[in-house]
């Protein structure tokens, strides 16, 4: 079993997964901070990312959700002091980067980091909004997330 405990092993690891594990994993990452999602569709997005089987058709579909709801959250970041609005975005963007179609990806971006990172700003968030339910270290648990999804692959 692979040993995740830094960014760069997580990186190295994502690295070699294909498309549509790096979607799975990517899921996983939003998945672990969707209880900060405010939108249905976001949520739902997140389950289709998860699904393996998952159609071409329901992965554009949950992808313009997704990316639809960031984009509409996007303009309150910053805004003001509403940390979880704001993670909410973050929840979105996390999704969206775990499902972007192929033809918007460059060269050197992987969706699941990309997730992973985006899944992160939204712990973040809810680390200073304060609230007594955060995950104090969202970085481990996703070296956990990749560690449990290579054992089980």
């Amino acid at each position: 079993m692979a040993t995740i405990s830094n960014d760069q092993e997580l990186r190295d690891l994502l690295s070699r997964l294909p498309a549509d594990q790096q979607r799975v994993m990517g899921a996983r990452f939003a998945q672990s901070v969707i209880h900060l999602s405010r939108d249905e569709r976001v949520n739902r997005a997140i389950e289709t990312a998860l699904r393996p089987q998952a159609s071409a058709d329901e992965l554009e579909d949950a992808y313009r959700g997704a990316k639809a709801w960031a984009t509409k959250t996007y303009t309150d970041c910053g805004k003001d002091t509403d940390w979880l609005a704001q993670a909410d975005h973050f929840v979105a963007a996390a999704a969206a980067a775990a499902l972007a179609p192929e033809q918007l990806l460059t060269e050197r971006t992987n969706r699941a980091w990309k997730a992973a990172m985006q899944a992160r700003m939204a712990n973040n968030c809810e680390l200073v909004e304060g609230s007594d339910d955060a995950h104090t270290d969202e970085v481990q648990r996703q070296y956990a997330i990749a560690r449990e999804f290579m054992a089980a692959g």
